[in-house]
């Protein structure tokens, strides 16, 4: 029996990511909330931090630094939309929502938070 099919020299490296295995901690949100802002403060990721908290290695610096969020075919039409795209012009959506990010950034006024979900969920529920 042949062992499959070989991986291209250019993936070999790749193999113990591909073989790790995502574990997600399910506590309280006070112990979320402290590990995401100590991670902050560091200028790390949450999972650099818990690894860190874990007393595992860690990346001398990150390989990839960069936001990530989950977008489904509905969110990808709605951005399409808002942006002036077809939904299927994938790219040109992400780019739109980068200028978008980043002038998010630049509208902050200097020496204030970035208003947060969490500021907006709050500033709606405040009396």
């Amino acid at each position: 029996m042949s062992p499959g099919p070989r991986k291209p020299v250019r993936w070999q490296g790749s193999e113990p990511a591909l073989r790790a295995v995502q574990v997600a901690f399910d506590v309280e949100e006070a112990v979320m909330e402290a590990i995401r802002v100590a991670a902050f403060h560091a200028n790390v990721s949450t999972s650099t931090q818990i690894r860190s908290v874990l007393d595992l290695p860690v990346a001398a610096r990150p390989k990839r630094p960069r936001l990530t969020v989950t977008l489904d075919a509905a969110d990808y039409a709605l951005l399409a939309d808002r942006y002036g795209l077809a939904p299927d012009d994938r790219l040109g959506i992400k780019e739109a929502a980068t200028r978008e990010l980043i002038a998010f950034v630049q509208q902050q006024a200097p020496g204030t938070a970035p208003r947060t979900a969490r500021a907006v969920r709050n500033s709606k529920t405040a009396p």
